[in-house]
């Protein structure tokens, strides 16, 4: 089959739903489908390339906590239309349908079969309520629509009710696995990581004071971060103004050097908020064989089993967070047993 992959959001730049588009069009290939990615441009990115195809241009906007992507072009219409006629697509697949504009103007004219992938959680969404008044022939045209969990298929169902399948998102179990652990961080000092894009939903800050309150304790542990965003500047003020030794700020890395972190470090924390609908970054840790330390939110709790791949701890709760990540540390059998089990159920993702 000819297949489109839509991603409304910066495509190839790092996220979940650019990572699980970037997985699908390579497994789809490697099945033998011809297979595009239909996306925007953003910053340096101008023009289409191999089987990236650009149509119109994508800015980043604030949205359910994080950072979403609006996309535009005056000339949208006449765009899509020609990419329609010309590419002939047997399939269209779109990753968060709704979101404007790029999805909504090539569900509207696909003459193909169209399938949805629904990745966000939240709670009541303003947007949502008033798209679920004026969108419901977008969602007509709908032939098969897929949530990433049960968090997921939950909030979308809300708005738009159907028939919805839950297929999650997946990991590269043998990236993960096979990589060597960085010799500069394995000094005798444990450490803790944390990986995401420094903002609010992510809980880096509520990290931040849970490292402050295990070095007051006399912990000796490491922190490392990496990522970066919005928030990043009001990290490093929290780090430097109250003189919180052992952490470092990494930036962002190649998917190969995460790899690497994963398999380095003793304890991976998520401290997020809420409003996640997944956590791949927590496969990953699993398939690196990293013990865990997560929020117990919705999207999380479908992903780590309490007490069996890592501790869950209410959102918010710094003192929470420092308790279970010091317990971990203490524990060497803990860890080695949330180790195993990680591998086990990141398997169940592959």
């Amino acid at each position: 089959m000819k297949i489109g992959l839509v991603c409304p959001y910066i495509y190839p730049e790092s996220g979940g739903v650019a990572q699980h588009v970037r997985f699908l069009y390579e497994n789809l290939r490697l099945r033998g489908h011809d297979v595009r990615i239909i996306t925007a441009s953003h910053g340096p990115q101008r023009a289409s390339e191999g089987d990236i195809l650009r149509i119109g241009v994508g800015f980043s906007m604030p949205t359910n906590g994080s950072v979403g992507t609006l996309t535009f072009s005056p000339r949208y219409l006449v765009q899509v239309r020609r990419m329609i006629e010309r590419e002939r697509f047997d399939l269209l697949h779109f990753h968060e349908p709704f979101v404007p504009f790029l999805s909504l103007f090539l569900l509207r004219e696909s003459r193909s079969v169209n399938v949805a992938t629904f990745h966000a959680y939240a709670g009541f969404s303003p947007s949502y309520e008033l798209g679920s008044r004026v969108m419901g022939g977008y969602a007509a045209r709908l032939h098969g629509r897929i949530a990433v969990s049960a968090a997921a298929r939950h909030f979308i169902d809300r708005f738009f009710p159907g028939d919805y399948k839950v297929i999650p998102n997946g990991v590269d179990v043998p990236r993960f696995a096979s990589a060597v652990p960085l010799a500069r961080w394995q000094d005798g000092t444990p450490n803790v990581l944390f990986v995401g894009r420094h903002e609010p939903r992510k809980g880096l800050l509520d990290l931040l004071k849970a490292h402050r309150i295990l070095r007051k304790t006399g912990a000796a542990n490491r922190l490392l971060v990496v990522g970066s965003g919005p928030q990043e500047r009001e990290a490093r003020r929290y780090v430097a103004t109250r003189g919180l030794q052992e952490v470092e700020f990494l930036g962002r890395v190649s998917d190969d050097e995460k790899a690497q972190l994963f398999r380095t470090v003793d304890v991976f924390a998520a401290p997020a908020t809420g409003r996640e609908s997944f956590g791949i970054v927590l496969l990953e840790a699993m398939a690196a064989g990293a013990p865990i330390v997560a929020s117990d939110i919705h999207g999380y709790k479908g992903v780590v089993r309490r007490g069996r791949e890592g501790l869950l701890v209410p959102p918010h709760e710094p003192k929470e967070l420092a308790a279970a990540i010091a317990r971990l540390l203490a524990d060497p059998a803990l860890r080695t047993q949330m180790s195993a089990a990680g591998r086990v159920r990141a398997d169940d993702f592959s």
